[in-house]
């Protein structure tokens, strides 16, 4: 299963469970509303330092509401949207929009049902405290190397303190051949490294909406390692398909 069929599968998967509970199958034109680019400090709020994605302007926080209860992903596009459920379910998902409109919708929606959590992003010292927690579950897990896919910058200082930067691989398309923590960031090519070198590749969950995630899985399957996804991102579609997911500081 590659992550085209992965997104595909997650929203099989959410319209079963959309047929499951009469409330949400007998009436789809519950109002949807999707609001993007959230402002930075709207998302993540004071963290104490300033190299984010997020507060530097690579990517952007986009927003579900469904029956007061939201849903959250990163993404690089940006936009609003209006509708009903059976409208985003009628989204033919081939561009990174409107797979953030769905994904992000997915979200808010199993957080009503009260199936997932997690799907809005920390504030503040959240990222500071996330990063320490997951840091600390690397070490409980007694490996000798990860891989990290996406610059999470806390993240990255908290596992280079860890384990070590010689213990450490990262890639992220928007930071290729710069040098952070001690550790040079890799490009895809490089991503698929981890798989070979590291018992653990921690995952942004924004792949899902980027379409990588296929890719990545392959590589996790193909080489038997551990694919473990952070974020608010994959909150939902890792309930519906399975997924290892760590996000302990979301809301």
């Amino acid at each position: 299963m590659n992550g085209r069929d992965m997104l595909q599968e997650a929203k099989r998967r959410f319209i079963v469970e959309l047929e499951s509970i009469d409330s949400v199958c007998n009436d789809l034109n519950y109002d949807v509303v999707v609001s993007g680019p959230l402002g930075p400090r709207e998302a993540i709020g004071d963290p104490d330092r300033d190299d984010f994605p997020l507060l530097r302007g690579k990517e952007v926080l986009m927003q579900a509401v469904y029956m007061g209860f939201a849903g959250q992903v990163f993404t690089s596009a940006s936009g609003s949207f209006q509708g009903n459920l059976r409208d985003v379910l009628d989204l033919p998902l081939k561009n990174i929009f409107e797979r953030a409109v769905f994904i992000s919708t997915m979200n808010a929606v199993l957080r009503y049902l009260g199936l997932v959590d997690g799907t809005v992003h920390c504030k503040n010292d959240g990222p500071k405290k996330c990063a320490i927690q997951i840091g600390s579950w690397i070490k409980e897990q007694v490996v000798d190397r990860v891989g990290l896919v996406g610059m999470q910058p806390a993240l990255l200082e908290a596992l280079v303190e860890t384990l070590g930067s010689d213990n450490v691989m990262v890639s992220d398309l928007a930071e290729v051949g710069k040098v952070r923590y001690g550790v040079k960031v890799l490009d895809c090519m490089g991503s698929s490294q981890m798989f070979k070198d590291c018992q653990i590749v921690l995952i942004t969950g924004s792949t899902l909406v980027n379409g990588t995630i296929d890719g990545l899985l392959e590589n996790a399957l193909r080489h038997e390692k551990r694919a473990v996804f952070y974020g608010t991102t994959i909150a939902g579609a890792a309930y519906l398909l399975g997924l290892e997911r760590l996000c302990p500081c979301s809301t």
